[in-house]
C-alpha cells in the first residue's frame, strides 16, 4: 500500500515511524514534511490547505490512504475534498471537525448533551464580554473560538488582565479572525489528562492517557506554546476515571456528533481537567495532539494503519488497543525565544546517537536543510523522546538523551514530568 501524510511536525514525524511498523504498507509520502521526515518518507512539496493539488497527487500516485494530521486543513474541509474523489482518507469531515474548529460549538454541544464541563458564556461583542467580566469570578479564562496554533487561551488573574485580554483577541486580532467570537469560561483547577480516542463515527476507543506541559518556561511559567514535553501515562488517571470518562464523556460525544448529523470518524482528543467533582472537559481537538503523539504512539502495540482503516469503515468495534506496559517523556528541544521571536537555520548535530535504539526516538518539529546541512527551522526544533519502566526511568533517559543534541539558542524545559516522577 502506498500512504500519504499530511502535515510537518512532530506529530506526522511520530504519525510515519508508526507507519513505518506496518508490513503492509510499501511506500510514505508526507506533504510538506520536514529535514526529519524526509528521512522516513518521500517528501512532497504541497501545502496542507492546497486541497485540490494533494488530491490531484494521491490520485496520480494512486495512494491507497491518506492520513491528516492537521487542525487547519481538517477543520477546512480536506477530507470533504478526498471522498468526493472517492479517496480513503482519515479524519473528520468539515461538519464534524468543528469540534475542535470552534470552541462555541463544543460548549454549546457539551452543554445540550449534559458531557461534564465548565460554565461559560460566549460573546461577539467586546464591550458586552468586558461588562461581563466585572461580574464574573476571578480567576477566569478567556479562549479564541477558532484554531490558533494551540495559545488562543489566556488564564486571567484579574480584572485588568481579563479586560486586556478581551481587548488583545476580539479588537487587536492577536489571533486573527480566531479572536471574532470568545468564550468565558470558569476557571477549573485540579490535574489535567489528555486522553486520544479512534472514532469510527458510532465506537470509541481510548489510547492511553498522556500530559502535556503548555507554559515555556520551568514551573509552568511563562506563556502558553503548542507544548514543550509530554508524558505517557498519567499517574492520576486511574481505572476508576477511565470508566467514568468513557461512559459520561467519551460515548456521549461520539453519539451527541452522531445525532447532530455529524459523525465523527478519526481522532478525538479530550483534554480534561480532573476536578474535585469529577472529570471535566477542557477542550476537544480533532486529531492526534503535538507532543501527545510522541508519547502516545511509540508506546501503541496495534498496526496503526490497521486501526484508521477500522475508522473509516466503521469497524472500530473490532479493535482491542493494546499498549506497552511502560512510559514514555518527551522533552522538546526548542529556538530560544520561542513563542515570540527567535532566529533560526543553525546547524543541528547530534542525531546519529538516536539510531538503531529501540527505546529512544528523535522526532522533527521544525528542521530543514540548508547548504547540505540539517538546520533548526522553528521554534519546536525536535521531540526528544525516550520509554522506560518507569515515568521515573523514562524521563532520566529522555533528558540524557538531549544531551546528545546540539544547537545554537537550543532551549528546553527541565522539569517536564518531574512533579510526576518524584511523586
Amino acid at each position: 500500500m502506498k500512504v500519504l501524510v499530511i502535515g510537518s511536525g512532530g506529530r506526522e514525524h511520530a504519525i510515519v515511524k508508526s507507519l513505518k511498523k506496518s508490513s503492509r504498507i510499501t511506500e510514505i509520502f508526507c506533504a510538506p514534511g520536514n529535514a526529519g521526515i524526509g528521512q522516513d518518507a518521500a517528501l512532497v512539496p504541497i501545502k496542507p490547505m492546497e486541497f485540490d493539488k494533494l488530491a490531484e497527487f494521491a490520485l496520480n500516485e494512486k495512494i491507497d490512504f491518506t492520513i491528516v494530521g492537521m487542525d487547519d486543513p481538517l477543520v477546512g474541509g480536506i477530507v470533504d475534498v478526498f471522498e468526493e474523489k472517492g479517496l480513503r482518507v482519515f479524519g473528520p469531515r468539515k461538519n464534524a471537525a468543528i469540534l475542535e474548529g470552534s470552541k462555541a460549538f463544543s460548549k454549546d454541544l457539551m452543554k445540550k448533551y449534559g458531557i461534564p464541563t465548565a460554565a461559560y458564556e460566549t460573546f461577539t461583542d467586546a464591550n458586552k464580554a468586558e461588562a461581563y467580566l466585572k461580574t464574573a469570578k476571578l480567576p477566569i479564562v478567556l479562549k479564541a473560538d477558532g484554531l490558533a496554533l494551540g495559545k488562543g487561551v489566556l488564564i486571567c488573574n484579574t480584572l485588568e488582565e481579563a479586560q486586556d485580554g478581551v481587548k488583545e483577541i476580539m479588537l487587536d486580532k492577536k489571533f486573527g479572525e480566531a479572536g471574532t467570537k470568545l468564550v468565558v469560561e470558569e476557571f477549573m483547577t485540579g490535574r489535567e489528562v489528555s486522553v486520544l480516542t479512534f472514532c469510527d463515527g458510532k465506537t470509541i476507543r481510548p489510547m492511553t492517557s498522556a500530559q502535556d506541559h503548555k507554559r515555556a518556561l520551568d514551573g509552568d511559567q511563562g506563556l502558553n506554546t503548542g507544548g514543550m514535553g509530554t508524558f505517557s501515562p498519567s499517574p492520576f488517571y486511574t481505572q476508576e476515571i477511565a470508566d467514568f470518562c468513557q461512559k459520561n464523556i467519551f460515548e456521549p460525544t461520539v453519539a451527541a456528533m452522531a445525532k447532530e448529523g455529524r459523525p465523527f470518524k478519526g481522532i478525538i482528543f479530550f483534554g480534561l481537567m480532573l476536578t474535585q467533582e469529577g472529570p471535566k472537559v477542557l477542550e476537544y481537538n480533532a486529531r492526534f495532539g503535538d507532543p501527545e503523539a510522541q508519547v502516545v504512539l511509540p508506546r501503541m502495540k496495534n498496526d496503526l494503519l490497521e486501526v484508521m482503516e477500522a475508522c473509516v469503515d466503521g469497524k472500530l468495534d473490532q479493535i482491542e488497543l493494546q499498549f506497552e506496559d511502560n512510559a514514555a517523556v518527551c522533552v522538546i528541544l526548542a529556538s530560544k525565544g520561542y513563542p515570540v521571536s527567535y532566529e533560526k537555520g543553525f546547524p543541528i548535530t547530534g542525531l546519529e546517537k538516536f539510531d538503531n535504539k529501540n527505546d529512544y526516538f528523535c522526532f522533527h518539529a521544525g528542521t530543514a536543510v540548508k547548504d547540505g546541512k540539517l538546520v533548526t527551522g522553528g521554534g519546536r526544533v525536535l521531540g526528544v523522546t525516550a520509554t522506560g519502566e518507569t515515568l521515573e526511568r523514562a524521563r532520566e533517559k529522555a533528558y540524557e538523551a538531549t544531551k546528545w543534541v546540539s544547537f545554537d539558542n537550543k532551549y528546553m524545559r527541565n522539569d517536564i514530568g518531574k512533579a510526576i516522577s518524584e511523586a
